[in-house]
């Protein structure tokens, strides 16, 4: 690697950054924003950078999946995921299959594709995507049940898509399988790679409650130990090595452990930069000028995935639950694709059995579709559904008290919106819960240090001291304390 190498790198960081800070407002994906400047930088257009080694990008993506399905796992609470786990793990597996099947069906139909190929095709593009699908909702006002929903199986149905997959990889390539080993090898692949996640978290989490007094950058590094132990131990083991790694992300994270809230922020970090570099390969990967020959490809599986098969699969799995039809709508539009497929476009190439990358831009040409349209359009369509909520006042920011012992209190910062909310109230009359104190006030860059007679007032940064139980009484009664600019 020379130095102009590392010029380009740095240039290309530098316009993901400036783009972003763009498009923010807009809320562009990042996905769309990374894939751009990695088609831009690469061979088709302003040919800087001539990338085709999909070996290499196999090799990166995959260790770049650990981190990305980890932090999945971790940020997932059991508590809020248990009245959608049910059908949720059922999309996300037998979901992921079906999606396949009958996507195949009718793609070969119209086509005239070879229903095996067909299978392949689909089954690349067979899961939803987490990091965007996240994004989106992040702040959206959509039902919780809905979103919940739509958030777990988008979470957990890469696995299963990566199992599908590379089992029709080997079934293509010759590999010889009887009925019987197919189901046993499967089944293995999914709930091996489920007990060995579980059983490495467990593990961590014995570890965890045995360490003491130690630096947090010791925490990071045991949380990068457990991925590869977990990737490792599963993949020895014949199971799915990255199902492992979501399945001990989900124990650790519903665990209490020290320097919690900072793990939380080290695994987003993996995950945000690793999700860049796999959308920057990708687009690198990408040859835009073969596109035109494959466009209708790429739009009919986008239209068969998105009107037809998603459809079908989420009314179908989700019949025996109380879930509205306009939940079960918004569920089934909310499948957006994303990076997995991309990833999992690659693994033909390095087969030998797309040497055209005939698979791999048509799945390019559906996912970018699906980010666009469905991505662009989740927030309207929950609107015309009447499916958003009055949003709770929620905490702008928790800051972790810095200790390895469990405590009862956060740290949270609370944001009084000079565009929303107008009026001034005095501390004294908030009212707060005994044992939470404001800490400190920013007003225009000030620091002020309150006392009960203190007036807070709109573009005020609290800082409060509270029980955890009581966070949201205290964000409550801060804010319900002035008056909304909208409902004067």
């Amino acid at each position: 690697m020379n130095f102009s190498t590392y010029l380009l790198v740095g240039i290309i960081i530098a316009f993901i950054v400036l783009i972003a800070s763009i498009f923010k407002r807009l809320n562009v994906p990042l996905i769309l924003i990374a894939l751009a400047i990695g088609i831009f930088f690469g061979s088709d257009v302003t040919g800087l950078i001539y990338f085709d080694d999909a070996h290499l990008t196999k090799q990166i993506t995959d260790i770049a999946l650990m981190f990305i399905l980890f932090a999945g796992g971790f940020e997932n609470k059991l508590k809020d995921l248990k009245t959608v786990m049910t059908p949720a793990l059922l999309l996300s597996s037998i979901g992921v299959i079906l999606t396949g099947l009958i996507s195949a069906l009718f793609f070969s139909l119209i086509f005239k594709w070879d229903f095996i190929q067909s299978l392949l095709l689909c089954a690349i593009i067979s899961s939803t995507d987490a990091s965007a699908i996240f994004s989106i909702l992040r702040k959206s006002d959509v039902d919780l049940e809905a979103t919940s929903l739509t958030k777990l199986e988008s979470a957990t149905n890469d696995p299963m898509a990566i199992i599908f997959t590379t089992f029709l990889i080997q079934l293509v390539s010759g590999v010889n399988f009887s009925t019987f080993s197919t189901v046993i090898i499967f089944l293995w692949l999914f709930i091996g790679g489920i007990v060995i996640g579980i059983l490495i978290g467990f593990v961590g989490k014995f570890i965890f409650k045995r360490l003491k007094d130690l630096d947090a950058g010791y925490y990071h590094l045991l949380i990068l130990g457990l991925i590869f132990l977990s990737f490792g131990f599963a993949e020895l083991c014949r199971a799915n090595g990255l199902m492992a790694v979501f399945f001990t992300g989900l124990i650790l994270g519903n665990t209490k452990l020290p320097y919690n809230s900072r793990i939380a922020s080290f695994t987003d970090t993996l995950s945000f930069i690793t999700n860049v570099i796999i959308y920057v390969l990708l687009g690198l990967l990408a040859f835009p000028s073969k596109f035109p020959d494959l466009w209708v490809y790429g739009l009919v599986l986008f239209l068969i995935l998105t009107l037809v098969a998603r459809p079908i699969t989420v009314f179908l799995l989700t019949s025996f639950t109380k879930l509205s039809t306009k939940k079960k709508v918004f569920v089934s539009w909310s499948g957006v694709r994303g990076t997995v497929p991309i990833v999992l476009a690659t693994y033909p190439i390095v087969a030998g059995l797309d040497p055209q990358h005939q698979i791999f831009n048509i799945v390019f040409i559906a996912v970018i579709l699906s980010i666009v349209i469905q991505g662009g359009s989740m927030n309207k369509v929950s609107t015309w559904l009447k499916l958003a909520t009055k949003r709770k006042n929620t905490v702008q920011n928790l800051m972790e008290l810095v200790t390895v012992h469990d405590t009862d209190y956060d740290l949270i910062e609370i944001f009084i919106d000079d565009q929303k909310y107008i009026g001034e109230c005095q501390i004294a009359d908030l009212k707060l819960p005994s044992n939470s104190t404001i800490t400190m006030i920013n007003r225009n860059n000030q620091v002020i240090a309150p006392s009960g007679q203190t007036i807070i007032m709109p573009g005020d940064t609290l800082f409060v001291l509270v029980e955890k139980e009581n966070i949201e009484i205290v964000i409550d009664r801060i804010l319900n304390k002035f008056n909304k600019i909208n409902e004067i």
